[in-house]
This record gives C-alpha cells, sequence and structure tokens, in this order.
C-alpha cells in the first residue's frame, strides 16, 4: 500500500467515525428536544386547566348567594373622565357587614356615576346613597331561590370540568402523535400519567370550588 492510499485510508475511517458520532449526537438532541416539548406541553395543559378554574371562580363569586361579597361588583364599569373603569378605580368598596356592601368614591361627584354604573349592570341591587356611600342592602334569597342558584352554579361548573377534560383529551392526542416524531412509548406513558394527574388535580379543585358555593348559598 503506497503512502498515499494510506492516508486515504485513514482519512476515511476518520470521516465514517466522524459521522457515527455526528448522528449519535443528532439523535441525543432530538431526544432532548422531545423531552423538552412534553415538559412544555404539560405545562401548557396544566395553564389551560387553571384557567377553567380560575373563570369558574370568578363566575361563582358574582353570583349573589344572600352574604354580602364585593366580587358581585367586578364587571360594573363606572364612567370616569371619558372612560369606562373599574368600580374599585374610583371607589373604596367593602362590606360592613353580612348584608351590607359600603361604597365611598374618592370624588363624590362621582357618586351618580357609580349609581347609574350599578343600575346598568346585571348586579340586580338598587343602590342608597347618603351623599358620602353608596350602600347595597343584600337581599336573603327564598328557598327555592337558593336550589335555582345551586342548579346555575353546578351547571356552570360542569363547563368547567368538561374544559378540563378537552384539555387532557387534546394533549393526549399530541403526545400520541409525537410518537410518530421519536418520542419513546415509555416517555409518552410517564408524560400521560402526568397529564392525569394534572387532569384529577383540577376536577377536585373544581369540586371544591362549587361545594363551597353551594354551601354558601343555602347557608340561612
Amino acid at each position: 500500500m503506497s503512502i498515499f492510499s494510506a492516508i486515504l485510508y485513514v482519512f476515511l475511517q476518520k470521516s465514517c467515525q466522524f459521522q457515527k458520532n455526528a448522528l449519535s449526537l443528532s439523535k441525543e438532541n432530538f431526544k432532548t428536544i422531545n423531552m423538552i416539548d412534553v415538559k412544555a406541553t404539560l405545562a401548557e395543559s396544566e395553564e389551560r386547566m387553571e384557567m377553567a378554574a380560575m373563570f369558574l371562580e370568578e363566575s361563582l363569586n358574582r353570583i349573589r348567594a344572600g352574604r354580602a361579597n364585593v366580587a358581585i361588583l367586578d364587571g360594573v364599569r363606572v364612567d370616569s373622565y371619558g372612560s369606562k373603569v373599574p368600580l374599585n378605580q374610583v371607589a373604596n368598596v367593602t362590606c360592613p357587614d353580612a348584608r351590607t356592601i359600603a361604597i365611598r368614591p374618592w370624588d363624590k361627584k362621582a357618586i351618580r356615576d357609580i349609581e347609574k354604573a350599578i343600575m346598568d349592570s346585571d348586579v340586580g341591587i338598587t343602590p342608597e346613597n347618603n351623599g358620602e356611600i353608596i350602600r347595597l342592602n343584600i337581599p336573603q334569597p327564598t328557598e327555592e331561590r337558593r336550589r335555582e342558584l345551586t342548579k346555575q352554579c353546578n351547571k356552570i361548573a360542569e363547563k368547567a370540568k368538561v374544559e378540563v377534560r378537552n384539555v387532557r383529551a387534546d394533549i393526549k392526542d399530541k403526545l400520541k402523535k409525537a410518537i410518530k416524531d421519536g418520542l419513546s412509548e415509555d416517555n409518552e406513558k410517564d408524560a400521560e400519567l402526568d397529564l392525569q394527574k394534572l387532569h384529577d388535580k383540577f376536577i377536585k379543585k373544581i369540586d371544591e370550588l362549587i361545594d363551597a358555593k353551594n354551601k354558601e348559598i343555602m347557608t340561612v
């Protein structure tokens, strides 16, 4: 074998080894990318499930249950210098007792605008004022009304559960498809278990929220 042939042989050997190393590194990087995607996908599912629970909590807070709760005014927007702003940006809102919401405007001149905003909203309570403070007296619902409210709350909670289940189904489908892109079946199964844990966590949270609200509604 000539010197040239020997050099060429060594070069080809090293080239083959380099290609093998590059291929091996590429596979490792591909696996790493898939692992990162799995984590990001699970994080996405958790965020979407949490949003469903948060929306439920906000919706339940706005339902009057016979006890004063400033959250029922969260949707009220008041005209202030040509803009619609949240009530708590133009007044101090408190519950001095279990049956009353007190609203003290930062500017007394805003009382009429605040009263109008409350009347135009879906709060359903006529405000009263003494020139300085606006008061909302929370009426006590009848037994029949309480039961209607619990049915209303249960429907909202069921929608939240459906959303959580839909998220699980959507993410589960993404994980199944990821197998074709190189995700190992073991990693996919582990991810599904983590996904199920997230599902169970938020379903439990929804149950706790609705149980607490129904208890509040039915307590005289």
